[in-house]
């Protein structure tokens, strides 16, 4: 089930929330949104769940429109919690499952499994008021997948959570896509995206920057980073040919350059200079991406 969104715009007054956005997101894919507040992730996420009416374009999920009568295909994590702080966990899961057209005895079973995996069993008769905020998103995680959707949309699944329980939902998540459910997800955190996803878009003031595979991506990009470390003065690298961009760190100093031909200049340039003891060349990072595309757009 391809999700399409074709030339979508949606205005709120004299106001452009998105702009003219266009993607196909595949079946059974991890896709991710990037961009700051503001930039029009929330919005998207809330025209494709047919919460928001498009000002123009139009999207479809297998050649059709997203309606209630798929809303039993479909999971939502929003970035605001949406529990109900008095009910007990039990309680607050078997009356969402219901909604999506579960029995009570699946709900149980499928929550006491979910409690099992997230190492909280004995919060299934508490309150959700009671529980602390990563505990929370626990639950509002498994509200989203309690009914095995299709499509599962995430606003900020990470956020606030400690990094003992973002890898416990990262597994969650990748198993999920693993089992056949599209999954699309927003971040500020840029590791995140690199790590689970295939595809990305990123988006500022609604416009999409950049989109398309994360290697793609990184290929086209084209720039390679070096870092150096070692006992002799690297100023020279400032102007060296080839470095558009230098960097002081502990240590040494982080480079930006053009080829990996100029990587070897350097290092044939260092050997009479003293002793080296980290020469390494990454790939650029997403966030190195992101910094210059979104700052570009500022211009």
């Amino acid at each position: 089930m391809t999700l399409v969104l074709r030339n979508v715009t949606k205005r709120f007054g004299k106001d452009t929330a998105v702009n003219n956005l266009s993607l196909e997101i595949p079946e059974k894919e991890m896709f991710g949104f990037l961009g700051g507040n503001g930039a029009g992730k929330t919005t998207t996420f809330r025209m494709i769940l047919g919460l928001l009416d498009a000002s123009a374009g139009e999207i479809t999920w297998n050649g059709q429109s997203i309606g209630y009568d798929k809303s039993h295909l479909i999971g939502y994590l929003p970035e605001e919690r949406g529990l109900y702080p008095k009910l007990k966990v039990r309680e607050q899961i078997v009356y969402l499952g219901k909604l999506r057209g579960m029995k009570k005895n699946e709900i149980v079973a499928e929550l006491e499994s979910w409690l099992e995996r997230f190492k909280v069993p004995e919060y299934i008769d508490k309150k959700v008021e009671e529980l602390s905020k990563g505990n929370q998103q626990k639950i509002q995680f498994i509200s989203a997948v309690i009914h095995k959707p299709k499509l599962l949309i995430m606003d900020e699944p990470f956020s606030g959570l400690d990094p003992i329980n973002v890898e416990m939902l990262k597994e969650a998540v990748v198993d999920l896509k693993e089992k056949g459910t599209s999954i699309i997800f927003s971040s500020h955190q840029m590791d995140h995206v690199e790590e689970l996803c295939e595809n990305l878009c990123i988006l500022q003031k609604g416009n999409q920057i950049v989109h398309g595979s994360l290697r793609d991506i990184k290929d086209s990009y084209g720039k390679k980073k070096l870092i150096i470390h070692g006992d002799m003065d690297l100023q020279f690298l400032r102007s060296y040919e080839g470095v558009t961009k230098y960097k002081p760190i502990t240590g040494g100093c982080e480079l930006q350059i053009e080829t990996e031909q100029v990587s070897q200049s350097i290092f044939a340039s260092l050997q009479d200079k003293g002793f080296i003891r980290k020469f390494n060349l990454e790939e650029p990072s997403l966030n190195d991406i992101f910094i210059e595309k979104v700052g570009a757009s500022y211009e």
